[in-house]
């Protein structure tokens, strides 16, 4: 009697586990070909895409990692790991704009979804350096137009010094006011220290996500649901009794910080 053949569908999920357990051993080449022989088998399987992507994620090749990703996100826009690699694969394009734009896509699904903690922190730091990365860029070139800029404008000036040697005054008033237009261009992108009320008191850093106790008391939310997970039922501050149903989304903080890096870029550098 004729042995039985299994379905596309299930030859595929065992090319998967075959693929999950290669990459577990580092043995990518095998891998990829197990991954690859299952979306031969079934192309609408997103995971598949995705897993493909990871291995191509090890070994460097971001091209391969974006074209996977780009697929697996045609057949589902919600994957938070293919927006993450796809943001990743963009960042080392130096296409920093649309790589900002996938890593918020993951950062945001991560946060709403099953994803683990471990990875919404990864990604976000991936995102903080994105933001900072795209800043550092553009002031440099901003320093660098507006230097040409400043020396055009003095050597202007110099050529007409002879015309106020009379007017000695007047000439040092222009010099002066040429300069306060050019320092005042350069204040906002002149990284400084990040005011205390945007900064968790747990975990020191600008918040993302914060909430805000019955104590009047506002903290990061990861980290007041370790502190209430592992320490104890208590505000760590006030040392009041709390639990998780008591905890709120402070809104006006979190855009009042997302106004602020929008505004002073520089202060993904924190992070």
């Amino acid at each position: 009697m004729a042995r039985e053949v299994a379905p596309p569908e299930k030859q595929a999920e065992i090319l998967r586990d075959q693929g999950n357990l290669y990459f577990k051993k580092e043995r990518l080449g095998a891998a990829i070909e197990a991954y690859t022989e299952a979306i031969t088998l079934c192309p609408r399987v997103p995971v598949y895409w995705t897993n493909r992507a990871l291995c191509h994620r090890k070994r460097n090749a971001w091209d391969l990692v974006e074209a996977d990703c780009r697929k697996a996100l045609e057949l589902d826009n919600s994957l938070t790991k293919a927006h993450y690699m796809l943001g990743l694969a963009l960042l080392q394009g130096k296409q920093y704009g649309n790589a900002i734009s996938e890593l918020e896509k993951a950062f945001d699904l991560g946060r709403t979804g099953k994803s683990g903690s471990y990875m919404v922190e990864e990604i976000w730091q991936e995102l903080a350096k994105a933001h900072y990365t795209e800043w550092e860029q553009a002031a440099s070139v901003q320093q660098h137009q507006q230097q040409e800029l400043k020396e055009a404008q003095l050597l202007a000036n110099q050529r007409k010094m002879s015309e106020l040697s009379k007017h000695n005054e007047e000439y040092q008033e222009r010099l002066q006011t040429l300069s306060d237009i050019f320092e005042k261009a350069t204040v906002r992108d002149t990284p400084a220290e990040v005011p205390d009320h945007f900064c968790c008191k747990i975990t020191m850093d600008l918040f993302r996500d914060p909430v805000i106790t019955p104590s009047g008391v506002t903290y990061e939310r990861s980290a007041l649901m370790e502190h209430l997970q592992k320490v104890g039922n208590f505000d760590p501050l006030t040392r009041a009794p709390l639990t998780t149903e008591q905890v709120f989304p402070n809104l006006a903080l979190k855009e009042a910080v997302q106004a602020f890096l929008a505004e002073h870029r520089w202060a993904y550098q924190t992070y």
